[in-house]
């Protein structure tokens, strides 16, 4: 039994999970302002291309 209460394995696995969780809600936030930045761009060009 007391290993079972010793052992942090499973409490680590958790903690990793939630960073690669916070970094993937970073970069999608990321992708998704420059996605808009960058039509915003091509939508400005393409009007004065007319």
């Amino acid at each position: 039994m007391r290993k079972f209460f010793e052992n942090e394995s499973g409490a680590t696995a958790i903690e990793y999970g939630l960073i690669a969780a916070l970094i993937a809600v970073a970069i999608i936030g990321a992708v998704t302002t420059l996605g808009s930045n960058t039509s915003a761009t091509f939508n400005k060009v393409s009007a004065q291309l007319g």
